[in-house]
């Protein structure tokens, strides 16, 4: 294996800025009425998505603290075909997932539009910032391959 550069310890001052951009972030969600766990589902589906092992392991169980159920977490990656999420949840993930993941403009289109209908502006600003800054913490852990212990 190609050896790896933990980037945020080589680069601190570029970590510390996205650490203070999260805890900005997570902020803004609980001001906006987004519960914590509604956070993490959205911290753990995009790291679902982007394959990243560190990343999953830390919002798991951040997830748990927040009080989430291991049966909903079990089955997060195929949420859309349970009814164990409310539709404020659901929008979320969809919002997220458009976030994250390049997507055409119909889907894209499509999640917001469902967003608006059950999450306030600020709420749907909040959720876009989740997945934006989750995002950039899963490149850096993918990356550097940062190890799950």
């Amino acid at each position: 294996m190609t050896r790896r550069i933990f980037i945020d310890k080589q680069s601190p001052k570029a970590y510390h800025a996205l650490v203070q951009t999260s805890e900005a972030v997570r902020a803004t969600a609980a001001d906006a009425g987004l519960e914590r766990s509604v956070v993490e589902l959205i911290n753990l589906r995009v790291s679902q998505l982007n394959g990243c092992a560190f990343c999953l392991d830390v919002h798991t169980r951040a997830a748990l603290r927040a009080g989430e159920d291991t049966r909903r977490l079990g089955v997060l990656a195929a949420w859309r075909d349970t009814e164990l999420f409310t539709p404020r949840e659901r929008a979320a993930l969809a919002l997220a997932e458009a976030t994250a993941v390049p997507c055409d403009a119909a889907t894209q289109e499509s999640a917001y539009a469902d967003a608006l209908d059950v999450l306030t502006d600020d709420q749907v600003s909040a959720v876009i910032w989740v997945a934006v800054t989750i995002n950039a913490f899963n490149r850096v852990s993918i990356l550097s391959k940062h190890p799950v212990h």
